[in-house]
């Protein structure tokens, strides 16, 4: 088995991130937290079940808006615009065949394949899995209203492997439009995207987009294709309102795999010479649907509103693996050609109760995944004499992974008085993870394992005066192995990995909200304490196997600033301090083969040693200035920075930290009383500097570094006609 801000033109009413995934809240609007002009905090914000402005709310949470996403690039990758939210880390890989490295406050940091540790959402139909691992591919930021970041104990509440959650909103449907826009950028970027929007009459509303990106990439055997297309039906009545969405995705990419640190010193354009050996690349195919049905009561006494939600979708991957002939040969390999296709679904119901000064919602989740998975020999001929390599050979792994959850969650927020309220909530659940081998030659990994959890949440906030909030908030966390890291034994026998328990975790956080004038600062400590957390026990051969590894601490301090300091300049500053520590001496694999147990090829990670993946600190700052030949017409200066990165558990290896500066201008010229013509040109890394953009953590054969891109620029224009 093989596992693999530029605030916006118009007051928007926005539903938080904390409202639809979990049915915790109804509708309501979300300020651009953090956003250019601290004004807009001024928004009404939707907390966890009556809206309220974003001040109010007893938690750490970030959106990053429509105008932010469109400044910050293609509107391709998340890691273009979230450096601007505290705590959040997404690295660019500069790899379309391999999903982002996305953490928060250090969860999802260890992440070998897809994103871990962190519950993924679009248009409220989950892109995390039951299992704990998610991607975020299929994103359509051109699409998008806002980005939503909630970190720390509220994040709790939305199940298992929760350590932050981020959703994207598409746009609502306000007027008739019609849009089409370009890119043209450096490494032979090319997108062309083209949408519309319009109401239909009689409640009914509608909207569509199709986009296409080719890119060469800036190092060889690393080019990509992406096609996706999105498509919105709404209708609402007087009491009653459903939405359906249905978004296809279809990419093809190279892998141009990682570097080891001589090859990364020596040259960061190139690719390793077995990437193209193997021809290594990976092909998606992923279509989902989603419909809501939302009633509002207007005589059933406390019960306000309810709402039922479900999904459908479809996903498949076939990835070709540089893994050498000769390792396959070992009976129990699964091959150097990963093919899977997944069926998921899930539906929510969610009921949501009012009295005089408490709101309480109630809600069951079910949601479940299959995949069928297979593996093949990436080569043809033998393993001694192979005549071919970077092909589909002889079929070497078959089986069906399951996984399942079944949930039950509630909250209530209670006004204690006017300048106190305190928010509790609990969810309860089961995940259920299951293998059927149906490939026997190499012995019956088959097995079944189920993991229970019940997340508490207490949040409690304090308006201290009209400019300044307080906040406190704790939680009990729990993530569940992923199938993936269930497949395969420590000491290399067949069989599942019945021994890897689930991680849980105790969180603590403090945060203050000050508002006044045209600034806005936001602050935060927290404190995460883990139990039994999964760690790589081996790493080799493309074959990965994990443990629990004991205790780590993780701890720091959030820090959000956005200041209007001339009506024509304003400035945004975001800053990250953690310190992620194991806690127990543990021991680990340095070569294959290896037993935990023995003195050969092990050795022990101390206690102190920082969690691979993790920085000690990061930072964004933005200063824009709106010129006075046009008042929309904007320049920007942009800076980010990252401290060092530590590559393994060992620690014996890092990638150096390192500040990058970004241009950026963007103007909007009326065409028309109805049609806008708008251009974004950027200039990224403007000194050029070459740093590493992510590592691949823990890698088997110490290609850990992955290469940022080097000076680039970008060039977009967009076209808007409203009729």
């Amino acid at each position: 088995m093989t596992s693999t801000a530029h605030p916006t033109r118009h007051p928007l009413r926005l539903t938080t991130l904390a409202c639809l995934l979990s049915g915790l809240c109804t509708s309501g609007a979300f300020a651009q937290a953090g956003a250019a002009d601290a004004t807009l905090d001024t928004v009404v914000v939707t907390g966890s079940t009556r809206e309220r402005k974003l001040t109010e709310v007893p938690y750490a949470i970030s959106s990053v808006g429509a105008e932010a996403l469109r400044h910050s690039g293609p509107m391709v990758n998340l890691s273009e615009s979230m450096a601007r939210v505290p705590g959040l880390v997404v690295a660019n890989r500069n790899n379309y065949a391999q999903d982002l490295q996305i953490s928060s406050r250090g969860f999802g940091a260890r992440a070998g394949f897809g994103v871990r540790g962190l519950r993924l959402y679009a248009d409220g139909i989950p892109a995390s899995m039951p299992d704990g691992q998610g991607q975020v591919a299929h994103f359509d930021l051109a699409g998008a209203d806002r980005v939503e970041v909630l970190r720390g104990p509220f994040s709790a509440l939305y199940g298992n492997a929760s350590g932050g959650v981020i959703a994207l909103f598409s746009k609502p449907v306000r007027e008739r439009q019609f849009e089409v826009g370009v890119d043209a950028g450096s490494f032979g970027l090319r997108q062309g995207r083209v949408s519309v929007a319009a109401p239909l009459g009689h409640g009914f509303d509608v909207s569509a987009s199709l986009s296409r990106l080719s890119i060469d990439g800036f190092r060889p055997q690393s080019g990509a294709d992406r096609q996706l297309a999105t498509a919105r039906l709404g209708w609402k009545g007087t009491h009653d309102s459903v939405v359906f969405t249905v978004s296809d995705q279809h990419q093809t990419a190279d892998d141009p795999l990682g570097l080891s640190r001589s090859q990364f010193e020596t040259d960061p354009d190139q690719t390793t010479s077995v990437a193209t050996q193997y021809d290594t690349r990976k092909v998606i195919r992923q279509t989902q649907a989603g419909a809501a049905w939302t009633h509002q009561f207007t005589d059933a006494g406390p019960l306000s509103r309810t709402q039922v939600s479900g999904y459908t979708g479809s996903r498949g991957v076939t990835q070709f693996l540089a893994i050498a002939p000769a390792t396959q040969a070992n009976v129990r390999h699964g091959g150097g050609l990963l093919d899977f296709d997944r069926q998921y679904e899930g539906v929510d119901a969610r009921a949501l109760w009012r009295w005089d000064r408490l709101d309480l919602t109630t809600g069951v989740n079910v949601e479940q995944q299959t995949d069928d998975r297979r593996g093949y020999n990436n080569y043809t001929g033998t393993a001694a004499a192979p005549t071919a390599l970077g092909v589909t050979g002889t079929l070497r792994r078959d089986e069906i992974n399951r996984a399942d959850t079944r949930e039950v969650y509630a909250q209530a927020d209670w006004a204690l008085a006017d300048d106190w309220q305190a928010s509790l909530g609990v969810r309860s659940g089961r995940v259920r993870l299951r293998v059927n081998d149906l490939y026997l030659s190499n012995g019956d990994d088959s097995g079944a394992l189920d993991y229970r959890y019940t997340n508490p949440v207490l949040g409690l906030r304090w308006r201290a005066s009209s400019a300044l909030t307080l906040h406190a908030a704790a939680s009990r966390g729990h993530e569940s192995p992923t199938l993936g890291e269930l497949a395969y034994r420590p000491d290399g026998t067949s069989g599942f990995n019945t021994d890897l328990q689930a991680q849980t975790s105790r969180q603590l956080e403090l945060g203050a909200k000050w508002r006044v004038g045209g600034l806005s600062l936001d602050a935060t400590v927290f404190r995460i304490d883990t139990d039994q957390e999964i760690g790589v026990a081996t790493n080799a051969g493309g074959r990965s196997s994990f443990r629990n590894v004991g205790r780590t601490e993780r701890w720091g301090a959030e820090f959000g600033a956005g200041w209007r300091i001339l009506p024509g300049l304003r400035a945004q500053m975001a800053v990250t301090l953690l310190h992620a520590q194991y806690a127990d001496d543990f021991r680990t694999c340095t070569a294959i083969p290896c037993t935990l147990t023995a003195a050969t090829n092990t050795t022990t990670v101390p206690a102190g040693n920082r969690i691979a993946g993790t920085q000690p600190a990061s930072a964004y700052a933005e200063l824009a200035w709106t010129t006075p030949w046009s008042p929309d017409a904007e320049a920007a200066i942009e800076w980010r920075a990252q401290g060092r990165t530590v590559v393994n558990d060992t620690n014996t290896d890092h990638a150096a930290g390192h500040g990058l500066f970004n241009l950026r201008y963007s103007h909007r010229w009326p065409v028309d009383a109805a049609a806008d013509l708008q251009l974004l040109a950027r200039l990224d890394n403007v000194a050029g500097r070459r740093v590493v953009g992510s590592v691949i953590v823990n890698d088997g054969n110490g290609r850990y570094f992955e290469p940022g891109a080097p000076r680039n620029a970008l060039v977009s224009l967009r076209y808007l006609r409203r009729f």
